[in-house]
């Protein structure tokens, strides 16, 4: 039986006295890219945020490989494995690629295993090795994603989370971006939370999928399901 990095049982939130979430639940097998879609204001950023404890749920459970981590912070979460990659986390534009990843690091003591890190990154993302000594504000926008995740994936996370990858990006770059969370699931293993907007991108690297519309989980399913689900083929605004 394969094993849950992540379960969420009943989650829900509120800004304020605006409901956000509503009985929110999913999980994530070891190994797998689970997908969560659905339109802008639908509450897939709300989700990320309350797995991180930036949002506090006022109901339900979080449990990160069996233990609950509901009474973490944000911090001790990031500890136990979690990392999120997402373009308001942003990168430090005035540092160098190289400073960026080594900020990325910072749980790494052991400048052999830091050395170890970074050469795996390179070989997942090359053209940050190309940019190394180049300031992160002077990257395209698709290398700027790059860079966000590459920081994100160095601790080798438990869980990845990716918030919107492709957002604002040429269709030449969505594809990279793609082909590099395929990569990272494939041959690192690594088990993986999409957040995105572009169903049929993500639909093709994904093992299966929620639908999220206006806080609430509509539908869930295998990538096939989910394409020809009238969620995705008419998807409703947040």
């Amino acid at each position: 039986m394969t094993q849950k990095t992540l379960e969420i049982s009943n989650i829900s939130t509120r800004y304020g006295q605006i409901p956000m979430l509503m009985n929110v639940s999913l999980e994530i097998r070891k190994g797998h890219i689970a997908c969560v879609l659905g339109a802008n204001g639908a509450g897939k950023t709300t989700l990320l945020k309350t797995i991180l404890g930036m949002v506090k749920a006022d109901t339900g459970s979080i449990k990160l490989n069996g233990e609950s981590i509901d009474h973490l912070p944000t911090h001790k979460r990031v500890e136990k494995g979690i990392a999120m990659a997402a373009a308001a986390f942003g990168t430090l534009h005035k540092m160098t690629v190289e400073k960026n990843l080594k900020m990325g690091a910072y749980y790494i003591n052991d400048n052999k295993l830091l050395n170890e890190r970074l050469e795996q990154v390179y070989q997942s993302f090359p053209i940050l090795k190309e940019r190394l000594n180049q300031k992160a504000g002077t990257l395209s926008g698709g290398e700027r994603t790059m860079l966000t995740i590459a920081r994100a994936v160095i601790n080798k996370p438990t869980l990845l989370m990716l918030d919107e990858p492709s957002l604002g990006l040429a269709p030449i770059m969505v594809e990279e971006v793609f082909r590099v969370i395929k990569k990272l699931n494939e041959k690192d293993n690594m088990t993986i939370l999409l957040v995105e907007q572009n169903a049929q991108k993500a639909l093709d690297v994904s093992h299966y999928g929620y639908v999220i519309q206006k806080g609430q989980i509509v539908f869930k399913g295998e990538p096939d399901e989910l394409r020809s689900s009238e969620y995705v083929e008419n998807p409703v605004a947040g």
